[in-house]
């Protein structure tokens, strides 16, 4: 199978071939434009894959949202696994029309809160689609997509959007950021991430979902033990050396207008900036470089089991 993004054609080993949509979204400079003031966010475009299985739609769809990396061929590979179970699958890719190549060594070069944006844009986009069933909507981010994911769920519910997400599942997310309140409507959330990940923390994901699970939220977490980030991937462990990674700094959290709040002093702050709190990192000590992905023995496999137990549990009860 092809597993480029852009506009090269993609088959998988079924036969069916990607077609490339393009998503209307934005890039607000914050979580606080997102809620507060979504008429002002500048607008901006990216590209999809979206693979229709074979068969009588309307088909329930995962919105994949890939990582630090970009898109890579354990993404496109999710598509293999849900279209052979009657799951679209739509791929996006934040980086190209943004001129991004990679976020790894700067995760500033555009926010969170627009990684947030392009779920909720395609999730908007895919709605108006005849094979996509609009109730069985969800979404599926790894690493800085995990984030993007359950960000999404939680604007969605601050903007009263008329829309929802049945399901998240973030792939080893970095919870680094935290709405105060996380709420997620109806959503089903799950979280998973291995024990030995040295870019995200596993306490700070835990105690994210246990959060959600406080505001009333369907949530559960797995962690994979002696795992290391990504380990969906099937590749060997490597060590990623421009990795600029801070997983042991304070969790910054995010009132319900989408101000951030500064960890030194419990207060909101809307002069605060999502680099500032970076920069702040990295100057206390929190920030270093070069952190390991990939996986070994059968967790993949482990993974992509667990992945479709959530997903053909939520769309097939």
């Amino acid at each position: 199978m092809t597993s480029e993004p852009g506009n090269e054609s993609i088959y998988l080993s079924s036969g069916i071939q990607a077609e490339t949509i393009s998503i209307g979204t934005g890039n607000p400079r914050s979580y606080h434009q997102a809620i507060t003031e979504p008429l002002e966010i500048p607008p901006a475009e990216i590209f999809a894959k979206l693979f229709i299985p074979r068969g009588q739609g309307p088909f329930p769809v995962v919105i994949v949202v890939p990582g630090s990396l970009g898109v890579a061929p354990s993404h496109i590979n999710k598509a293999e696994h849900f279209t052979s179970s009657g799951i679209a699958t739509c791929v996006i890719d934040p980086f190209g029309t943004r001129g991004v190549t990679s976020t790894v060594a700067n995760q500033s070069q555009y926010t969170f809160a627009a990684s947030a944006w392009d779920v909720l844009a395609t999730t908007t986009a895919l709605v108006m689609r005849d094979e996509i069933d609009a109730t069985r909507i969800g979404a599926q981010g790894h690493s800085r997509g995990g984030t993007a994911v359950l960000s999404a769920a939680s604007i969605a519910q601050y903007t009263q959007a008329d829309f929802n997400l049945v399901g998240i599942y973030a792939a080893y997310p970095w919870s680094g950021h935290q709405f105060l309140h996380p709420k997620v409507g109806q959503s089903r959330i799950r979280a998973v991430i291995g024990e030995r990940d040295e870019w995200c923390l596993p306490q700070q994901v835990q105690g994210h979902i246990h959060a959600i699970q406080l505001q009333g939220g369907d949530a559960s977490f797995r962690l994979f033990a002696d795992a290391q980030h990504s380990f969906d991937r099937n590749t060997p462990v490597e060590m990623i050396g421009d990795a600029s990674v801070s997983p042991g700094a304070p969790t910054v959290y995010i009132d319900d207008e989408g101000t951030l709040i500064d960890p030194r002093t419990s207060l909101p702050d809307k002069s605060l900036t999502e680099r500032d709190l970076m920069l702040y990192s990295v100057k206390t000590g929190h920030g270093r470089r070069g952190a390991r992905l990939g996986s070994q023995g059968d967790q993949a496999q482990a993974f992509h089991e667990d992945m479709m137990t959530f997903w053909t549990g939520l769309f097939n009860p």
